[in-house]
């Protein structure tokens, strides 16, 4: 009924309570609102976060919006928590950075490397096609080298240069699709430990 204080079923109230309440909380874990200084606050005042002020900007809420609906699922569960949230935040270039250090230190435990084996030239050795350790015999030689290939240009195209010099990534779609491939590097290196 028009003007009822109370639209919702008595029974369902515990449910959209808790809903609401983990809505505020995820509008503040992501400093969209923040408590107000002082007794305000403190009295369960919110007022917009940085973050928030800039979502008022129509084109910064689409970014916003797009990037929290990429699949956390989707992502390896050694990146997804941290690299989910950067790309959420709009941390693209951090998130992509992320994503392919961790593969690099996952060849380096998979394969019984030391941490000053690095880059391009880890990846060339633990997928070498005739003796990587992380290569699979029972490929098809052009398939093995093809692996290392796919291994050495992602982490000298998308993690290298993010350590070397400050990289700025400005479309989420190509972040989201960088990730991912970092996430389907992260699933062979799994597989192959599994061997």
């Amino acid at each position: 009924m028009a003007g009822d204080p109370h639209p919702y079923s008595t029974q369902n109230r515990p449910e959209i309570e808790l809903a609401l309440m983990e809505s505020l909380n995820w509008l503040e874990v992501n400093s969209i609102l923040l408590p107000a200084s002082g007794t305000n606050g403190q009295n369960g005042f919110r007022v917009f976060g940085r973050r928030g002020r800039e979502l008022l900007d129509q084109g910064n809420f689409d970014s916003y919006r797009k990037a929290a609906l990429f699949p956390k699922s989707l992502l390896h569960p050694d990146i997804a928590d941290r690299v989910w949230i950067a790309l959420a935040r709009g941390d693209l270039s951090d998130a992509v950075f992320v994503a392919f250090r961790t593969v690099e230190e996952a060849v380096r435990e998979a394969g019984g490397y030391e941490d000053t084996d690095i880059g391009v030239v880890l990846m060339r050795r633990a997928f070498h096609p005739e003796n990587g350790p992380l290569t699979d015999l029972e490929q098809p030689g052009a398939e093995r080298e093809a692996l290392m290939h796919l291994f050495s240009g992602s982490i000298g195209s998308y993690k290298n240069p993010h350590s070397h010099r400050t990289v700025t990534i400005n479309d989420h779609t190509e972040a989201q699709e960088m990730v991912m491939l970092a996430s389907h590097l992260l699933r062979i290196i799994e597989s192959r430990i599994e061997q």
